[in-house]
């Protein structure tokens, strides 16, 4: 026991002292808390696991087998839990395909950009090397291919897929789903200007609807304000200088 100042107060009620079984003994205390055995420990997991639906520990495969075994009930539940394992699954797939940038020829451009997957969006970039900016967007795009992996990033060659693409049109960045193309960045400024960052182009690519960001605003939403000021401020005062000129011109009559 410890002196608190305003009385004692037990240090453990569960230790082992004459102390302790006194007061036990007077009801005190309440009585020592035996350690479970680790038998009944075991006994308790494994009735946990009971509780469990057969179903749930079990493969697809094993699903379709054991199907006849399960009364109507457990057969609607079943079924969901397969498409949910089948849209895990899926998902994993998915994730274990993409979540690079990756380079393909003008050859397999129906392959891999018309004929994807419906349910997949594809970021294709027709690049030239010689382009200083294309080499950044690459840059930019390998980081997204590894963060929004259910979406596909793939890179092309210009030359290789269209013959005399004139500089000025690249970067080009293309959107495809269901083999259309849903947006199309063409050229230096369309895809963000030289000093593009990777958060810009991600917010271009959630517009849409290529992969869902976490940004909740524009990054270069500042720096667009800025300018639509400064254009207004450029605009106000050449209005005033054209109304000083108006007073200032003589008048002839």
């Amino acid at each position: 026991m410890e002196d608190h100042g305003g009385g004692w107060s037990i240090k453990d009620p569960n230790e082992d002292t004459e102390w302790n079984d006194v007061l036990r003994k007077f009801g005190i205390l309440p009585p020592k808390e035996e350690p479970k055995d680790e038998i009944e420990e075991m006994v308790l997991r494994l009735q946990k696991e009971e509780e469990v639906k057969p179903y749930e520990r079990m493969s697809l495969e094993e699903l379709k087998e054991a199907e006849d075994d399960f009364d109507e009930a457990d057969r609607k539940a079943i079924e969901m839990y397969r498409q949910q394992r089948l849209l895990e699954w899926k998902c994993l797939q998915r994730r274990q395909k993409y979540g690079e940038l990756r380079e393909i020829s003008g050859e397999q451009y129906v392959k891999e950009v018309t004929n994807a997957p419906e349910d997949v969006w594809v970021i294709i970039h027709l690049y030239r090397s010689s382009i200083p900016m294309c080499l950044l967007v690459n840059e930019h795009l390998s980081q997204l291919a590894r963060k929004f992996s259910e979406a596909k990033f793939v890179k092309a060659s210009v030359n290789s897929c269209i013959h005399s693409y004139h500089d000025r049109c690249l970067p080009t960045i293309l959107v495809y789903k269901t083999g259309e193309i849903k947006a199309r960045f063409i050229g230096v400024a369309e895809c963000g200007g030289m000093y593009l960052k990777v958060e810009e182009l991600e917010w271009k690519l959630a517009e849409v609807g290529a992969i869902e960001s976490d940004l909740e605003e524009n990054p270069k939403k500042g720096i667009i304000n800025m300018m639509t000021l400064s254009m207004q401020n450029i605009s106000v005062r050449e209005n005033i200088n054209t109304k000083s000129s108006d007073v200032l011109k003589p008048h002839i009559t």
